[in-house]
């Protein structure tokens, strides 16, 4: 996926959620919108290099949007709305060997089961070699020693979608839980069961009852994003 032009900065302080200030490489002091809701530790300390992205449209209250961060090793994408767009990419183009194959990619799904709150689901894999898809992205940014893992903080709404998982795949559809890892380091993908042990522990439940986990590489270009390797998973 291309990206727009990015400038280049150091992030000075994040604050309130969705605010970052960044000094350019001119000097110039800015603040940009920080489109990630996760707690983002471990993606971003004061002077580390970023890239941001501009957009001219007056309606806009901040201009600047903060895209990727280098906590020295490469970057790590924070801009979470980039994620579903390189995953459906990476489907479509069978760069996701276990997803390859399906003639039809829907996105932003509406799933409605009885005894579930209505939902969207990030994806609908159709006609495929295997039985239709239902799949749920999630960006993976937390780095904890060799492994990366998810959620970086605690998370009621990705644990009723696994709740829809496990009742859509009961009902006959392949459902995939699909953590795209968007950053170069980590070996492995894990839970973070020290940040949300309901949702670790609901994620082995559900992988136990059906529901397939797949971790997936995001890598970063110049002036891109692709969907890469593939990552064990571990469950414990």
């Amino acid at each position: 996926m291309q990206l727009p032009k990015l400038t280049p900065g150091r992030i000075l302080r994040r604050y309130k959620r969705f605010l970052a200030d960044v000094e350019l490489a001119n000097g110039e002091l800015v603040t940009a919108h920080c489109p990630n809701t996760g707690s983002m530790r471990s993606c971003w300390q004061p002077g580390v290099p970023v890239e941001l992205s501009h957009s001219s449209d007056p309606k806009r209250k901040l201009a600047w949007t903060l895209e990727r961060v280098d906590m020295g090793s490469g970057w790590v994408g924070v801009h979470t709305g980039r994620t579903n767009p390189v995953m459906a990419e990476g489907i479509a183009e069978g760069r996701i060997p276990p997803l390859a194959g399906y003639d039809e990619l829907r996105r932003e799904v509406r799933f409605e089961l009885e005894g579930h709150p209505r939902s969207r689901l990030d994806l609908q894999l159709l006609n495929g070699p295997r039985a239709d898809a239902l799949v749920e992205v999630k960006n993976v940014s937390l780095l904890d020693a060799e492994l990366v893992r998810f959620p970086d903080a605690v998370t009621e709404r990705g644990r009723k979608h696994l709740d829809l998982l496990a009742a859509a795949h009961a009902l006959g559809w392949r459902a995939v839980m699909l953590f795209a890892v968007n950053r170069p380091e980590g070996c492995a993908f894990a839970p973070a069961a020290a940040v949300d042990p309901d949702y670790a522990r609901r994620l082995r439940e559900v992988a136990g009852a059906g529901v397939e986990v797949l971790a997936v590489r995001i890598e970063h270009g110049p002036q891109w994003m692709r969907a890469g390797a593939m990552l064990p998973v571990e469950l414990g």
